[in-house]
């Protein structure tokens, strides 16, 4: 079969490694598969022209209830849809967005949640189609760059080498935009590591939101402590991760971070922001430590710090659960079944 694949595909994003990772899934059970960027389509009517100009398409997929979802709503084709957790989170909330977001999922053979919260989220807010909606979490797989330099990765993003065997990197990965929230933990941070100089916070990811990005760069520009770094492949970015002390997230609301079960997999502790996508898969004290403030973040930094024993236990678990729940494996077959509905 042949499949137009929908997908928000900012360049080194989440949602770009996800499409990439599910697009190979069902290519490697024989299917061919189209990936689009959603920005391509102004309307559902753009699709729909799409696919009558190539009869060849059997069915389609789409990441994002809304942002995709929505423009397969003209086409007579048989689709399935992912959430992609801002608009389960996020998009939900907006009445006009969720009249569309329901005639996606009623008109959907499938849906998939990354986890049980984010399906028990869709099924309160949606109109109910229980029977429809399959949990599969994101299966991961991680690849570190071989030739990195770490001395280079610090000193390009502007911080002094002099100390670098000593420092403790705490490495913020997120695209520069407001769900992120990339400026949560600056000012808090900043008054830390003056207290602390080898404490220092490094941004890095992708710059989504130009107004957002200035703001950011004007603020790291004159805050002590905290530094913005080029994004990297994703290859180069694992090998930044495994070097780190740990890795930060600081969202107002996720779907499921990728960058969370990554440095789980490179057995990288995580100190996260507790919101319900982030504790779907941050079991406080036992895969990783959560916060709920720019002062907590510091405290459970500390405590990270001094207690040997509770990084040990977090990075452990961290690990296994990853294995256990995220297989790559699980997540090719879950799919492979999922589009052969679509007969």
């Amino acid at each position: 079969m042949k499949f137009l694949f929908l997908a928000c595909l900012s360049p080194r994003t989440g949602n770009h490694t996800t499409a990439e990772r599910i697009r190979s899934h069902i290519e490697s059970a024989g299917h061919t598969c189209e990936l689009r960027d959603v920005a391509e389509f102004q309307s559902p009517a753009d699709v729909a022209h799409l696919i009558s100009q190539n009869p060849t398409f059997e069915g389609a997929l789409a990441i994002h209830l809304f942002r995709a979802g929505r423009l397969l709503l003209d086409i007579q084709l048989p689709f399935g849809v992912i959430f992609g957790g801002t608009d389960i989170n996020e998009d939900v909330k907006v009445e006009q967005k969720r009249v569309v977001m329901e005639q996606v999922l009623l008109k959907a053979r499938f849906a998939v949640a990354f986890t049980d919260k984010l399906k028990e989220a869709a099924e309160s807010f949606l109109l109910s189609q229980r029977s429809k909606i399959f949990v599969q979490p994101q299966g991961i797989q991680t690849e570190v760059a071989e030739e990195f330099c770490w001395t280079e990765f610090l000193s390009s993003s502007g911080i002094s080498i002099k100390h670098v065997d000593k420092l403790r990197v705490f490495l913020l990965v997120c695209g520069l935009r407001r769900v992120k929230d990339p400026l949560y933990l600056v000012e808090v941070f900043s008054e830390w590591h003056c207290e602390d100089p080898l404490n220092v916070l490094v941004i890095i990811g992708p710059k989504m939101d130009p107004v957002l990005t200035v703001e950011v760069e004007a603020v790291v520009k004159r805050t002590a402590g905290v530094f913005l770094a080029q994004e990297r492949s994703r290859q180069e970015l694992h090998a930044a991760m495994k070097r780190c002390f740990a890795v930060v997230n600081s969202s107002v609301s996720e779907g499921m971070s990728g960058a969370i079960l990554e440095a789980m997999d490179l057995g990288v502790p995580v100190l996260a922001r507790n919101i319900p996508g982030n504790a779907a898969v941050v079991q406080h004290e036992f895969t990783g430590l959560l916060y709920s403030s720019p002062q907590e973040f510091v405290h459970q930094s500390q405590r990270l710090l001094s207690d040997h024993e509770l990084r040990e236990r977090v990075v452990r678990n961290g690990k296994i659960y990853v294995e256990e729940h995220h297989s790559l494996k699980r997540e090719r077959e879950t799919y492979q079944q999922l589009v052969n509905t679509l007969h």
